[in-house]
């Protein structure tokens, strides 16, 4: 992981050092209870982790995105739930920029302020005077056991009865129910659970577009593409699950007897080998997303073909990041041997928050097809990505 050059990415990663023995000691709770404990999600909160992308002129400290990235990777390595949770609640703090100053300043008064999203379904909006009455389910949304604000897709239909594009509408935790829907083997700590809400009043100054929006601030986070913004927040996670797995391997490798032979793990040139070939591919991925983000900004500014160039390759990055990601923990474990099946290890949780962590649609292996069929000049058959 780079040194960071930003002071608010290492007073950030600093945080998280000081918040690593508060995760450890509370640990053994995140599985049972499927969320993270309330004193995690304070710490975090209290920390700003759930406010990276909350624009300057809202108090927050607006990180880039690369520096945004940097600090999710740390969170993921000390445990995937709350790097994902990190992730999406800093990654939603975005929203500073989408809606209007005197909405979310209200909001983000609030230093527990989290906002949970789902974009796995498309609930209905009905046109009434002063905004919209939204109905709907929404799955996997992640973080709502702590939520103080929910953000969930609607569609709006249209004079000829069609659905029209998707908008984010923002509503109070007052105003959705949660279904207990989270029994899954990984990422169980981050309580995505359903969120549902009938007929609820949401203003027009709550929602916004999820593709063709106008941003209310000036800075590149809000100025990025809505799909690649949302893809990104998730895309850096398993990054980080497999940084923290070859960190405890390494560290297990200097104490583990070495199997039928003299000295410990560490000692044999296929373990070596092995290390070496994951840093290589960790890093590889990590500067592939790298290099697509720096270009999809760049792009963002120039518009045109070459934003649609950079939106497309940034999705195959990303898939590329899940994919290596799993790769790596997987020799990991098999290095590993038995020390990967306990429960109450590293390696045997980032086996199961890898896998959860890459199921996701934004690394979706759909996206390799995408970029293929451009490149054997046929037609790309979606807009959304």
């Amino acid at each position: 992981m780079p040194h960071p050059a930003n002071s608010a990415v290492a007073d950030h990663l600093a945080a998280l050092e000081r918040l690593a023995p508060l995760i450890a000691e509370q640990r053994a709770d995140f599985d049972r209870e499927r969320r993270l404990p309330d004193a995690v999600v304070r710490a975090l909160a209290e920390a700003g982790l759930f406010r990276l992308y909350l624009p300057k002129a809202l108090g927050g400290p607006e990180l880039s995105p690369l520096d945004f990235m940097t600090i999710v990777e740390a969170a993921a390595a000390l445990d995937g739930s709350v790097g994902w949770l990190v992730g999406n609640g800093g990654g939603m703090s975005r929203a500073g920029g989408y809606l209007p100053e005197e909405v979310v300043r209200g909001w983000f008064a609030d230093p527990h302020a989290f906002i949970a999203s789902a974009t796995g379904a498309i609930g209905t909006a009905v046109e009434v005077e002063g905004g919209y009455r939204v109905s709907g389910r929404w799955p996997f949304g992640s973080g709502a056991p702590h939520a103080t604000r929910f953000m969930g897709l609607a569609s709006v239909k249209g004079p000829d009865g069609k659905d029209g594009p998707p908008i984010c509408c923002y509503v109070d935790r007052a105003d959705v129910r949660l279904h207990d829907t989270w029994f899954v083997s990984g990422l169980r700590a981050t309580g995505s659970c359903d969120f549902e809400m009938q007929d609820c009043f949401v203003p027009d100054s709550h929602t916004h577009p999820l593709v063709d929006f106008k941003p209310t601030q000036p800075g590149i986070p809000y100025r990025l593409p809505g799909l690649a913004a949302f893809s990104w927040t998730v895309s850096v996670v398993p990054l980080g699950i497999a940084r923290g797995a070859l960190d405890a391997f390494i560290a297990l490798a200097g104490k583990k007897p070495r199997l039928g032979g003299v000295g410990q793990l560490r000692d044999g040139e296929l373990v070596q080998s092995m290390v070496g070939r994951a840093e290589t591919a960790l890093r590889s991925a990590r500067a592939l997303l790298v290099e697509d983000m720096t270009e999809l900004m760049a792009a963002s500014e120039a518009g045109g073909e070459r934003l649609i160039e950079a939106r497309l390759l940034h999705r195959i990055a990303c898939a590329n990041a899940g994919e290596t990601a799993a790769r790596i923990v997987e020799m990991i474990a098999a290095a590993a041997g038995t020390a990967a099946i306990f429960e109450t290890g590293t390696l045997e949780r980032s086996i199961r928050d890898v896998q959860a962590a890459i199921k996701h649609v934004a690394m979706t292996p759909i996206s390799y097809g995408l970029v293929g069929r451009v490149k054997l000049g046929l037609p790309l058959g979606t807009t959304r990505f």
